[in-house]
């Protein structure tokens, strides 16, 4: 049973700590644009900064949830799932806003 947990926590770490590596190249991505668009795409590229700590943070929550997912008690597993999980889903809400933002300008 609690082998079973563990690759249920991991593979739900796993893909929370995916949806926040997306958040972060999403950012990266719109950043080289802004840059390629000089004085022009000045206010992209202010967005990106700001926004970028938050890319920082769910990621690196998300990386240690997979880390706890990687030890051997049920508990723990739990702890690493939840706490990837919230990154996965903090990381998400802020990719949906960085793209509702930016639908169409870029």
């Amino acid at each position: 049973m609690g082998a079973l947990v563990g690759i249920v926590a991991g593979l739900i770490a796993l893909l929370g700590l995916l949806v926040a590596l997306g958040n972060a190249g999403y950012l990266a991505m719109l950043s080289s644009a802004a840059r390629k668009r000089g004085i022009s795409g000045e206010s992209t590229a202010v967005f990106v900064k700001e926004r970028r700590g938050t890319a920082v943070g769910t990621t690196a929550v998300a990386a240690i949830g997979l880390l706890l997912t990687l030890g051997g008690s049920v508990p723990v597993d739990l702890l690493g799932a939840i706490l990837a999980a919230g990154g996965g889903v903090a990381a998400k809400r802020a990719l949906d806003g960085t793209r509702n933002r930016f639908r169409g300008e870029i």
